[in-house]
């Protein structure tokens, strides 16, 4: 996309309705083109493949196909479309296969018309989002005492620290050591490193330290 050009988005959701809503998003930002609707997962993955967006704003429930599936699926075939998933759940194993699936952010519908503007900016980008509702849940779970998310992530080393920022964007370990010029078990073992020194136990909870440690002062 160059740095001109808009951002096609393509709405995916089974709600006409709220459809209707989300192309505010247009208005609101001129960068922002809505190119076409998808009302189930399978009209998601013709639209993808008709229309070629730059991000598709993806419902998790969808009458056919599971949000994480269409994902999985989009990322497949396009690698390049960014997936920002606009959902009412906000359940840990929810997000976590949305992130797993390749989805570059994750938001609840009960934010406002601008911050959904402001997530399909930043993941458009090639940054990563989480609902702040849900990164603060993920690192409260589990989240042993001693020390602020800022402290933790300086334990890892400078390596480590770019796993964990390949992470953070949704990529994958094959994307990680790609990205990084590692072998993909190297990448997992950093990983495995970087879990042990952050105290969590998943991938989403790793990216969810990272980005509440990053976007807030020490």
């Amino acid at each position: 996309m160059s740095k001109h050009s808009k951002i096609k988005l393509l709405i995916v959701d089974d709600h006409p309705a709220l459809r209707k809503g989300l192309r505010e998003v247009e208005d609101i930002c001129p960068e922002i083109e809505v190119v076409g609707e998808a009302g189930s997962g399978a009209e998601a993955l013709k639209q993808t493949a008709l229309l070629r967006p730059n991000v598709v704003l993806l419902d998790y429930r969808l009458p056919d196909i599971s949000g994480h599936e269409v994902c999985r699926l989009i990322k497949e075939k396009h690698p390049s479309i960014h997936m920002l998933f606009l959902s009412s759940y906000a359940a840990e194993s929810t997000v976590h296969s949305a992130l797993e699936a390749g989805a570059a952010g994750y938001l609840l519908k009960e934010n406002d018309a601008q911050k959904i503007v402001d997530a399909i900016l930043a993941i458009a980008r090639g940054g990563k989002v989480l609902d702040p509702m849900i990164a603060h849940a993920l690192i409260a779970r589990d989240q042993p005492a001693g020390g602020s998310d800022f402290q933790k992530l300086s334990k890892l080393s400078a390596q480590e620290t770019k796993v964990l920022q390949e992470v953070a964007r949704g990529r994958t370990d094959k994307e990680v050591a790609d990205t990084l010029g590692l072998q993909t078990k190297t990448a997992r073992h950093y990983l495995d490193n970087i879990f042990s020194k952050l105290g969590v136990h998943t991938r989403t909870q790793a990216a969810a330290l990272y980005l509440r440690a990053t976007s807030e002062p020490e």
